[in-house]
């Protein structure tokens, strides 16, 4: 018998037209996007379904709009198919507390609406960015980053898989660390800057530090019912003082997810479902281990699906 676990994405998996086939056919879908509307005081339903792309991708829409389609989704399957682990990337890891039960559907979203208002104003704060440097090793990212120091702050913020590794920082370092990265000895394959709104996962983040653990302490919480493995170590946890250390420690820390997805096949997990926008952790899995079971759960198809099995 498969030992199954739910992945959750973060951002840049966002699409527009997402979770508009499920509030199309699904009446529970529905529901869950008018709460999600009523919380977030705007039309993230409409966002989400039409756009326009410009406004989906700012980081305070963004997360929301991708926890409430994640979430929509394990619901729509929860009669089919359930987890016995479970993590998501950066924002993700709040869909799989929510998922594990270690905050309701409204609570989350609430939690989320914060965290993206947060990142957003520390974008604004101090401006910075993020990179992706494909096909360099962890030794060789740290030399690089160490190197273009005295442009600014650039730390690794993403190891996502073999040789992909996201870099975050203040934008004159990180594009320094590009520039290092393209030139000899590196000679890194692709050094591409990334459009995000911030420079998550690094220390630029610490302007919403206190703000964040603050909204974290004032939320009640639970217990994990199954492990949620961390963003900030790759490890389970499911006491609820750990989850809430860990939601808090994620925001200026590496996004550990290579680690994440090594411990969880080490500890018996043998089917992986991708739940929400896109097919990235998919692919990440596949590059961390090839003949890995991978299966995504995104549309109203992908539910009818589930649902006739």
């Amino acid at each position: 018998m498969s030992r199954n676990a739910f992945i959750f994405p973060g951002q840049g998996s966002q699409a527009v037209g997402m979770g508009k086939d499920l509030a199309e056919r699904f009446s529970r879908a529905r529901e869950l996007y008018d709460i999600a509307d009523e919380i977030m005081q705007l039309p993230l339903s409409k966002i989400s379904f039409d756009g326009p792309a410009d406004d989906l991708k700012q980081t305070n829409i963004t997360q929301p709009a991708l926890f409430v389609h994640s979430y929509i989704l394990t619901e729509l399957i929860k009669t089919k198919i359930s987890a016995e682990a479970t993590a998501g990337h950066s924002l993700g890891e709040y869909t799989a507390d929510a998922y594990s039960g270690v905050f309701s559907f409204e609570t989350g979203l609430n939690l989320v609406k914060t965290r993206g208002m947060l990142m957003k104003r520390s974008g604004e704060i101090q401006s910075g960015t993020m990179a992706a440097l494909i096909g360099l090793s962890e030794i060789q990212i740290l030399e690089i980053c160490d190197k273009a120091k005295e442009s600014g702050i650039v730390q690794p913020a993403n190891y996502n898989c073999p040789g992909q590794i996201i870099i975050s920082g203040d934008v004159s370092a990180v594009e320094k660390a590009i520039e290092i990265a393209k030139a000899e000895p590196y000679k890194c394959r692709i050094a591409k800057q990334l459009e995000v709104s911030g420079a998550f996962h690094s220390e630029l983040m610490k302007t919403s530090d206190a703000d964040l653990r603050k909204a974290l302490a004032e939320t009640q919480l639970n217990d994990a019912s199954i492990p949620v493995y961390t963003n900030f170590d790759g490890n389970p946890v499911a006491d609820k003082n750990k989850i809430m250390e860990a939601l808090s420690l994620q925001l200026v820390s590496p996004v550990r997810w290579e680690a994440t997805m090594l411990n969880m096949i080490s500890n018996g997990i043998d089917t992986f479902y991708e739940i929400g926008s896109g097919k990235v952790l998919t692919g990440l899995l596949k590059k961390i281990k090839p003949d890995a079971v991978a299966i995504s759960i995104s549309t109203a198809d992908d539910i009818d699906n589930i649902l006739k099995n």
